[in-house]
């Protein structure tokens, strides 16, 4: 499609700052005042001279700056520049002195600054919460990926590493936190406390020496870091409580503490987030045979966060629902997120902190690495019953499939032009797909091998910068195979390698003919957009004499391929869905695998009939094959047991009643065939929880009673909705099972009016309200169906809302069918206060996407790029692009498939369909 949305960004080369001097050492002062909202410091930069010059640039960007000076250790002269040169838009300074500093020498750079602390998320912020009826603030920094320069001036650049020695100015009854610990601490005395360099004599002069701890002042002095690149730099300033523990170092043996800080209301909510700390790090520890290198790591938990949590070297941050839970009543889902972010955030203590991609053109390295580490080998090592393995499968590997179906898509290695593109590559693809790339990768090697392999890469790069070639080189030398043969078509930014292949298999006498080509949501790719060949591990699966094998070694380096196999007894590709491809069938095939899947004996495994179930949706929709192919196969498995492989067909068969909700008759025979399906399994397990019962049970009975509601079964929402009556009269939530809270309140407020609505809002303005109940309630308060609260809901949005939140309540209301155009509405109404609100943060791309995500009539389409066509796209033009392309596939979708699945449903409805033997009763 055309993305004549899309702004054309800079040159890179001017992106990039000059490398005359670099950087190695910052001494970086901060007085914080939070009463006042503003901070100011100075800042002592060591520079190694590379080049002669006059001119020294570097990032700041909405600071005032004062007192710049440069010290030349061989001229042994001090220069001055009273009229520092800025440019906003390219957020640089550039100094210019009298006297050239020569090659090879050394100088100092001071620069006195000083800033507002806003709320915006970004840079060195304020985030408030809520205490005894006030409202109370606390600072913290959030640099990653371009807004250190927002805190202090500096070289923000992942490959200029230094060092950083923080010293903190707060008041006396306040916390200072930073990367390393505190090596001093001391109350701020007139006469006995001097500064021990004559640039900070203005900042200490202008402090007070009252009695009060709130009045005084006190300095923190922090002992200096690694090399380290900036955006990982951080600090934090409030009145703190802390949870404290501690792990042994499995390589050394040395003790470290580690901490997890909150405001004290919710302190009690942490422990579980650092019990899974000290959990994990003697793992990574082992895997990688590097020790943690910092004497400390703590996690600092934030009201107010932009991303989802972040991993400053040594003293990590996110929002509440990434670290805090209820310990008397924490719910599987709940507790398996903090898990994943706790783990996530550390894996990258090693993958980013230690090692550093070298520009943002690298991410992955970063991103697809800590999400395979830290979701996936991680935690199933600490929670094997979780199967994390196999959810990967419809949590990243099918969400990165989706995203990668499209043309507007990117590859995972992506060119990084500017702030606004770096922004953007947060997404899917820097996660999710490359975490699903490098999950192949390490299925065809090996596990146990490629892990050898990483650890080479980060022994041969501590502390340093890399590029996907030092990664490559490490897993060639531990297993023998010439990765980037493999590799560089999935990754490389060189070859522009997007999107992935769908297999097409076409059986014959001689065994498989498999052709490879582009696939796209949209149907068949035109020649011109499909060109690449990648090399593709089929993990061919084949029965001879009743026994399974799987064949990791065939690959499919060339456009077609024939394989000589028996096609008379089961077969698949992809064995245990871990490689980046759909493979298509034929109806035929598709269906006996299915068939065989659904045996109590089956030859396939968990993975691949999750696997079964995303690939014939994804297909049905690009027109590879029909939906009532893929219904087919859902009803054949109606007996599975495995809670993943439900959770498939959930995902898939909401995406199909999200696709067609403006037609009324779709949707209700989708919702008939969604409650045959669950309601039994409603009935089977009931609402009621047990210690004693498996994960799988436990979700699976979660799932099924969200789905038979969402889809209408009267007993289940009569169920529901008593239960939360009691909770309304009573004030007492134990009759709802938490694992059932968010069904529940969701199905209240939907089937209920203003009483139900402010109860939802009354628990999300309560500060002590756990996270994921607090979301829940945001969900519920965008699910009614009356006019007055759906119209109070858009207010508050904007009046009331935490902007971390803003997010959450537009996903509400696109759950809702009712208020999803009004939704898209209000964003383009309030579009300008929006755009100001989030100006720089990650999440904003996420809003625009989000508010017209569900549009699917071609009129949509170009009132859409009517609205967008004179803004300034350039901070999202990558979501908007996907965007469009999507409605435009869902609109072919609806064209193509409604009359087959009206007939399909049609049929199963008279019972004409269910052919498949039942399964494990």
């Amino acid at each position: 499609m055309t993305t004549d949305l899309t702004n054309k960004p800079t040159d890179s080369g001017d992106f990039r700052l000059p490398l005359d001097v670099k950087p190695t050492h910052y001494d970086v002062t901060i007085k914080t005042d939070i009463e006042k909202s503003i901070f100011e410091g100075v800042v002592k930069i060591d520079l190694d001279v590379k080049k002669e010059t006059s001119t020294i640039v570097f990032n700041s960007a909405d600071l005032k700056l004062n007192d710049a000076s440069l010290y030349s250790n061989e001229l042994k002269i001090k220069q001055v520049d009273p009229s520092p040169s800025l440019d906003d838009k390219a957020e640089r300074c550039a100094l210019s002195f009298s006297t050239p500093v020569p090659a090879g020498s050394k100088a100092t750079l001071s620069i006195g600054f000083s800033g507002e602390l806003t709320g915006a998320m970004m840079g060195y912020y304020k985030s408030s919460f809520e205490h005894d009826g006030t409202k109370k603030y606390y600072t913290l920094t959030q640099f990653e990926p371009t807004a250190a320069r927002r805190a202090f001036p500096c070289w923000d650049e992942p490959l200029l590493k230094a060092t950083f020695a923080v010293t903190m100015i707060s008041r006396a009854d306040t916390v200072n936190l930073s990367n390393m610990p505190i090596t001093s601490e001391e109350i701020y005395q007139h006469q006995t406390t001097k500064p021990e360099d004559p640039s900070l004599e203005a900042l200490f002069s202008a402090l007070t020496t009252q009695d009060s701890p709130e009045a005084q002042w006190k300095i923190s002095k922090f002992q200096t870091t690694p090399p380290m690149s900036t955006y990982l730099v951080a600090y934090a300033n409030g009145r703190f409580a802390y949870l404290e523990s501690s792990y042994k170092s499995p390589l050394s043996g040395k003790t470290r503490p580690l901490r997890i800080y909150s405001t004290p209301d919710v302190i009690h909510q942490a422990q579980y987030a650092l019990d899974i700390k000290a959990k994990v790090l003697p793992i990574y520890e082992e895997i990688f045979d590097i020790e943690y290198p910092l004497p400390k790591l703590d996690t600092l938990v934030a009201h107010d966060f932009d991303a989802g949590a972040m991993e400053n070297w040594g003293l990590i941050t996110g929002r509440t629902s990434a670290f805090l839970l209820d310990p008397k009543k924490a719910d599987v889902s709940a507790k398996k997120q903090v898990t994943v972010f706790q783990s996530h955030e550390v894996a990258h203590m090693w993958f980013g902190d230690i090692t550093t991609m070298e520009w943002w053109d690298y991410l992955y390295l970063n991103e697809g690495f800590a999400t395979l580490m830290g979701e996936v080998i991680v935690v199933g090592i600490v929670y094997p019953e979780w199967k994390v393995d196999s959810s990967f499968i419809s949590e990243h590997l099918n969400d990165a499939l989706d995203l990668d179906a499209k043309l507007s898509s990117h590859p995972i290695e992506v060119h990084c032009p500017d702030a606004n593109q770096i922004n953007q590559i947060f997404d899917s693809l820097s996660y999710a797909k490359a975490g699903s790339v490098l999950r192949m990768l390490s299925n065809f090697v090996g596990q146990e091998r490629f892990l050898k392999g990483v650890s080479i890469y980060l022994k041969k790069h501590l502390y340093g910068n890399t590029v996907t070639k030092d990664l490559w080189q490490g897993i060639s030398e531990s297993t023998g195979v010439d990765v980037p043969r493999i590799m560089d078509n999935w990754i490389s930014k060189a070859s522009m390698a997007m999107g992935f292949p769908v297999l097409t298999v076409i059986e014959n006498e001689n065994g498989i003919h498999v052709r490879q080509d582009r696939f796209l949501e949209s149907g068949p790719a035109e020649e011109k957009d499909n060109e690449t060949i990648w090399t593709v591990p089929l993990a061919l699966l084949t029965v001879t004499n009743d026994k399974v094998n799987i064949d990791k070694s065939v690959v499919l380096d060339t456009r077609e391929k024939t394989l000589a196999i028996d096609t008379s007894k089961p077969f698949k590709l992809n064995a245990g869905t871990y490689g980046v491809y759909r493979v298509l069938y034929s109806d035929e095939r598709f269906a006996a695998i299915a068939n065989e899947a659904a045996k109590s004996d089956a030859v396939f495994s968990l993975n691949d009939r999750i696997g079964l179930v995303h690939d014939i949706m994804a297909l049905s929709k690009a027109g590879f094959c029909k939906v009532s192919s893929a219904l087919t196969i859902v009803d054949i498995l109606h007996d599975e047991r495995e809670f993943l492989v439900w959770d498939s067909i959930a995902r898939n068969i909401a995406t199909l009643v999200s696709t067609w909700w403006e037609h009324e008759a779709t949707v209700s025979d989708l919702n008939a065939f969604r409650r045959a399906l669950f309601a039994p399994i409603v009935k089977r397990l009931g609402y009621e929880y047990s210690p004693s019962e498996s994960v799988d049970i436990s979700r699976l009975r979660t799932r099924a009673v969200g789905q038979a509601a969402v889809a209408g079964d009267t007993a289940v929402v009569e169920e529901l909705k008593t239960r939360f009556a009691d909770y309304m009269r009573t004030q007492d939530d134990s009759g709802i099972p938490v694992d059932l809270f968010r069904t529940t309140i969701l199905t209240a407020v939907k089937h209920g009016g203003r009483e139900e609505y402010e109860f939802a809002k009354a628990l999300y303005e309560n500060p002590t309200t756990p996270p994921s109940k607090s979301i829940s309630a945001v969900m519920a308060m965008c699910a009614g169906q009356d006019e007055a609260c759906i119209k109070d809901t858009f207010t508050y949005i904007l009046s009331k809302a935490r902007s971390q939140d803003i997010v959450y309540f537009i996903n509400g209301f696109q759950m809702n069918f009712r208020t999803r155009r009004s939704c898209a509405q209000f964003f383009q109404d309030n579009y300008t206060e929006l755009v100001k609100r989030f100006e720089g943060n990650f999440s904003f791309k996420d809003i625009v996407s989000s508010s017209f995500d569900n549009l699917t009539k071609e009129e949509d389409y170009q009132k859409i790029v009517d609205f967008f066509k004179d803004k300034d796209t350039s901070r999202y033009n990558l979501g908007l692009s996907q965007t469009l392309e999507s409605l435009r596939a869902s609109r072919a979708w609806i064209e193509r498939s409604t009359s087959d699945i009206a007939e399909w449903l049609s049929e199963w409805k008279m019972g004409s369909s269910r052919s498949s033997p039942p399964r494990r009763r």
